[in-house]
């Protein structure tokens, strides 16, 4: 039918008066002039009035999903394809003599890569409509969708290919043999990423928001990103560090989501006493210790125990006796146990740990029960300013090494 439409034209010029050569520039000119008189009023109708059409039957709905669809332009790029088709079908009209083949390529490749931005469009808006849903948060799909959309790239590059070489997409993949350790090799990144993107997602190892921190990639923030071949990470600094997918797998990091769930955030720290101010507490400390309302009823207590198990007449080393030690490390209990900011119902130890040249320390192991991070740091300091103002009150003394000062007072 666009032979003919082409041959009729030809004719009707060459009856008219004007010779063969002429009449076939002439007849490709106007097959020109319509081509694109029709395309370009294809491409007015469906970009100006279909596209405004959907977009207002679009602001109407309640759905988001087509919202979504609309802001990735899909349906705009829906629209490309008129123009394109027209040119297709009227490129013999345009070039008769060799059928109009390089157009009707450059209008087939034109087609194919509209098609590959219509896929990577859709696929984005699928990724975007999957993410509204609560499972994102646990399962991201971004990493499948990027191997989708590489697929098809792969696929689209392989068709305009067949399509300038005139040969069969099978042809060209059985040639493609030669080339696969080059393309292993090339995409080794996106091979390793995908696996581990799968782990990831199944095994729950890491989500969008979580904190996760890796001091061997300087990371120690907020996920913001998992695509397949990098993890994004919002430092606390505010700086972004950029994490290969599989090194999430192949290394190892922490995942501060465990610590967000509990309610609580581990407090562990430790002061050193000094060996040489333990001792056992005289009659007199007792007295002062058993006006400390905290331990009131512990010193009553102990007092009680004492006087039951001692016997009279007995020399020091084998009676029952408190130290100072002992009771400040009750102290610090009671006044953990009564602060409004520690969590009772997770693990609470006040300890000794292994006494060394630098003294004998004392270990806090707590959880507050506010894990904001600047609450955090202010609850333990706070708490720490309190006991290491107390150890003096308990003839203690906190074990530092010697300054300048010391020796200078020495020398005096």
């Amino acid at each position: 039918m666009k032979e003919l439409l082409g041959v009729h034209l030809k004719d009707w010029l060459i009856k008219e008066g004007i010779a063969e050569n002429y009449a076939i520039i002439l007849q490709s000119a106007i097959a020109v002039v319509v081509v694109l008189i029709l395309a370009w009023l294809s491409d007015v109708i469906s970009r100006k009035v279909l596209i405004s059409i959907i977009t207002k039957l679009v602001r109407k709905t309640k759905t988001h999903w087509d919202d979504i669809l609309l802001e990735r332009k899909v349906f705009n790029k829906i629209s490309h394809f008129a123009p394109a088709i027209i040119i297709y079908y009227s490129a013999s009209l345009i070039n008769p003599a060799s059928s109009g083949v390089v157009i009707e390529k450059a209008a087939q490749i034109y087609m194919i890569i509209l098609s590959l931005m219509l896929i990577d469009s859709f696929l984005s808006a699928a990724n975007d409509i999957y993410n509204t849903l609560p499972v994102s948060k646990t399962r991201p799909i971004k990493g499948y969708i990027q191997i989708v959309k590489i697929f098809f790239y792969v696929m689209g590059c392989i068709s305009i290919i067949s399509i300038l070489i005139g040969k069969t997409p099978i042809y060209i993949l059985g040639t493609m043999g030669a080339f696969a350790a080059v393309l292993i090799l090339v995409f080794k990144d996106t091979i390793l990423g995908f696996v581990a993107s799968i782990q990831l997602s199944a095994n729950k190892m890491v989500s969008i928001g979580d904190w996760i921190s890796m001091p061997s990639k300087n990371a120690d923030g907020t996920v913001t990103d998992i695509s397949l071949n990098t993890v994004k990470v919002q430092n606390w600094d505010k700086t972004i560090s950029t994490i290969p997918t599989y090194a999430l797998v192949s290394e190892s990091f922490n995942n501060w989501k465990g610590m967000e769930d509990s309610g609580g955030r581990r407090i562990k720290r430790h002061l050193n006493i000094d060996v040489k101010s333990i001792h056992f507490l005289s009659d007199e400390e007792i007295e002062m210790a058993e006006k400390v309302k905290l331990i009131t009823g512990y010193i009553q207590e102990k007092k009680a125990e004492i006087k039951q198990a001692n016997p009279e007449n007995e020399i020091p080393v084998n009676q029952k006796r408190l130290t100072n030690i002992g009771t400040f490390r009750k102290y610090i209990e009671a006044y953990l146990q009564n602060h409004p900011k520690i969590h009772n119902d997770m693990t609470f130890l006040v300890r000794q740990l292994q006494a060394s040249e630098k003294g004998l320390p004392i270990e806090i192991y707590v959880f507050s029960n506010d894990q904001e991070w600047a609450n955090y740091e202010a609850i333990q300091s706070d708490i720490f300013d309190h006991i290491i103002a107390t150890v003096p009150e308990f003839n203690l003394r906190v074990f530092q090494n010697p300054t300048g000062d010391d020796f200078q007072k020495l020398n005096q």
